[in-house]
């Protein structure tokens, strides 16, 4: 026998994933118009879910979407998503489109946004649970002046084309630059290093999204008393880097060990990466970070 089916939220009413779907003219679909986040469980909690409700809500409004729901529907709809497929771990990709309207670019053909929570039993990791080695790569991320990158938006077609220069290279991971030549993030992850004990990450004006695992990693580290700057980096420091790792809700705390073929410090996880990647793990076992399922 198979997996059993899970159960997927479509506008409030659920249905097998197999019989879970959209109109072929959701503007979701046609255009990539829409806003989404990528939400874990722990031990039968919602990590840090209050941060990427708000981080949807504020996605949202950038784009032009009223969400049909408030933050508080909306949490309620994922714990429910959750509790319905007997899921205590897991991951969801909480969606919401302009909606259903007409072939066209006219937002004001959708009548109203479509919401779609999704369950999985797995997390969309980069590499297992192996090291990573990464590649910087020629598709530069998106500029501020065209899309925000605080937005996280459908659209990410940017993402994909560097994932595509990652696999072809044969690396796990891309490594954008931003529009200035600076490391800007992964195609789906936010980066930072180690050099001489300090954490350094790149600023949320490098046209980087403000991850959740992100703002956690750089709490943990006042927590242990790590130094921790958000600056400029280029990839010459990169690559010269004590440690490097990725951070994202399905990577978590994951080490790079090689980019561009230049091995980051010993070749293997560094020493301030694993007592990060520890204080990580018992964030997300803290009651408080998490919203009850």
């Amino acid at each position: 026998m198979g997996e059993r089916e899970l159960l997927v939220c479509v506008d409030g009413e659920f249905y097998p994933e197999g019989q879970a779907k959209i109109s072929v003219y959701d503007h979701g679909f046609l255009y990539g118009d829409g806003v989404f986040e990528g939400i874990r469980a722990y031990g039968g909690r919602i990590f840090r879910l209050g941060e990427h409700i708000e981080r949807l809500f504020e996605s949202a409004k950038t784009v032009g979407i009223m969400i049909p729901m408030s933050r508080e529907d909306v949490s309620k709809a994922c714990a429910e998503t959750l509790r319905r497929n007997g899921l205590r771990e897991g991951y969801l990709r909480l969606v919401v489109s302009r909606g259903v309207g007409k072939m066209g670019l006219d937002p004001r053909n959708c009548r109203k946004p479509t919401v779609v929570i999704i369950p999985a039993t797995y997390v969309i990791t980069l590499a297992g649970l192996k090291p990573v080695k990464a590649v910087a790569v020629c598709t530069r991320r998106n500029p501020p002046f065209c899309i925000p990158a605080s937005a996280k938006t459908l659209n990410y077609l940017n993402n994909v084309m560097a994932r595509i220069e990652a696999i072809n290279a044969g690396a796990d991971e891309a490594i954008l630059l931003d529009w200035r030549g600076y490391v800007c993030e992964g195609s789906g992850d936010n980066v930072f290093m180690v050099k001489n004990g300090r954490l350094l990450t790149p600023p949320l004006e490098a046209s980087i999204l403000g991850g959740i695992t992100r703002l956690t990693v750089l709490e943990v580290a006042k927590k242990l008393g790590i130094e921790a700057v958000e600056k400029d980096l280029t990839l010459h420091e990169l690559y010269n880097a004590d440690e490097a790792f990725l951070t994202g809700t399905g990577a978590e705390v994951h080490a790079i060990v090689q980019i561009d073929g230049r091995v980051i410090g010993t070749g293997e996880e560094g020493p301030i990466t694993k007592r990060i990647e520890d204080g990580f793990k018992r964030e997300t076992q803290r009651p408080e970070n998490g919203y009850p399922i």
